[in-house]
């Protein structure tokens, strides 16, 4: 008799919508806005990708953070970091910025590049209120110290979390967050398919940039600049073709209420106020 399995299955897709942020900075926002509960602790992804300096040679000027991490994984191209603490930071392909912005950050993150491609993406992952308000520290990740993987004919790049893919045991660059966050960037050089044991109760999020990917046994085609929400119980199995390229996010829910306006994330619109006034009072940071 063969064994029933139980794979999560689409909940919810979004299509990437562009938009403008920083300093004229064109890209693609993969989710965020409001309702930001079913994609708990997760609140926004963005895709950043241009040939024309002119989308991206603005960057983005010194802003404050104050309540959550922000993750920027680079592609191609180069940007720079520099924040309140000192941290100067450069990334180029396949590197890693984790930035927990905490009680208050200040950082800017600048174009090192006056011309060519630059692609990357930038995630938001909520802190529980237990950490909002703790010192902000900074994780520059290069991207010789990603553990990557192989499974036949598909590439896994960890940068966080710990999860088992095909009977393979990944471990990522960043882990034993209070969140849990995984976050995988895999890429299929033939047509196959990935099992990734995701825990029960945990959000699981895939966003195709680049080829098409089905999800669980459904036969929705998830094509390029797609995101889908997932059930939070399952196995999630990936079937993709090849030279397609997708990240796989996945967290522990925190569970609590989620205010937010601009840079700011916090428990309640009181305490957003409050960030708001010690950012106009220079005692942010």
């Amino acid at each position: 008799m063969n064994q029933h399995i139980e794979f999560r299955d689409i909940e919810e897709v979004l299509v990437a919508q562009a938009t403008s942020d920083g300093a004229g900075v064109q890209l693609k926002r993969v989710f965020g806005g409001n309702d930001l509960a079913r994609f708990d602790p997760f609140l926004m992804l963005d895709e950043f990708g241009s040939d024309e300096a002119a989308d991206y040679i603005g960057g983005f000027p010194p802003h404050p953070h104050r309540g959550f991490e922000t993750v920027t994984y680079m592609l191609t191209g180069q940007m720079e970091h520099r924040d309140h603490m000192g941290n100067i930071g450069r990334l180029g392909p396949g590197d890693v910025q984790w930035m927990k912005a905490g009680s208050g950050v200040i950082h800017s993150e600048m174009p090192k590049q006056e011309e060519g491609k630059m692609h990357g993406f930038q995630l938001w992952v909520n802190l529980p209120a237990s950490e909002k308000m703790t010192p902000a520290t900074y994780n520059d990740i290069d991207a010789e110290s990603i553990p990557s993987y192989k499974t036949g004919g598909i590439d896994i790049k960890s940068i966080a979390g710990e999860l088992a893919a095909n009977d393979i045991q990944l471990t990522g660059a960043v882990s034993r967050l209070n969140t849990d966050p995984a976050y995988l960037d895999i890429a299929f050089s033939k047509d196959e398919q990935i099992n990734i044991e995701v825990p029960a109760g945990y959000t699981a999020l895939v966003y195709v940039y680049s080829g098409i990917a089905a999800i669980g046994d459904s036969d929705y085609q998830l094509s390029q600049g797609k995101i889908a929400r997932l059930s939070r119980q399952g196995l999630l199995r990936i079937t993709a073709t090849g030279g397609s390229r997708l990240l796989v996010i996945t967290g522990k829910p925190i569970g609590e209420p989620i205010a937010h306006r601009g840079p700011f994330v916090m428990n309640t619109m009181d305490e957003i106020h409050q960030a708001i006034r010690d950012y106009s009072d220079g005692t942010l940071v």
